[in-house]
């Protein structure tokens, strides 16, 4: 049986790293990628069933990222998990409109991961 990907888009360890460590226990094959402008290649290779991103970069916009990805017919329909820090409110509301799946606070995320995974991947 083909494990499921999850492709995570991060520069920071913290939450990114834990997050790699608990999609693996739960039986997800985990790719990084560090540079978002890479991020819509990478996803029409390797066909993920999941995207979650960092939303705070020192160098790049990830929101613009995954605009890219949601703009892109062989990739739309994947959903993107993106967070950051509550004090980044500019940041979140950047993925909204750029058309994450769902949007949520870096600290939120490693607790209620589940829930989130399971909205994230719903299907209407």
């Amino acid at each position: 049986m083909v494990q499921p990907l999850a492709l995570f888009l991060y520069e920071k360890l913290l939450p990114s790293g834990q997050l790699v460590n608990r999609f693996q226990d739960k039986g997800y094959r985990v790719q990084s990628i560090g540079d978002p402008t890479t991020l819509v290649d990478h996803a029409e290779r390797e066909k993920p069933l999941v995207v979650l991103a960092d939303l705070e970069s020192r160098q790049y916009n990830v929101a613009l990222a995954i605009g890219e990805l949601k703009k892109n017919a062989g990739t739309a329909h994947i959903p993107v998990i993106a967070f950051a820090s509550a004090a980044k409110a500019s940041l979140q509301e950047d993925a909204r409109t750029a058309g994450a799946t769902l949007v949520v606070n870096d600290t939120a995320i490693l607790a209620h991961l589940d829930q989130f995974l399971d909205q994230a991947l719903q299907v209407d």
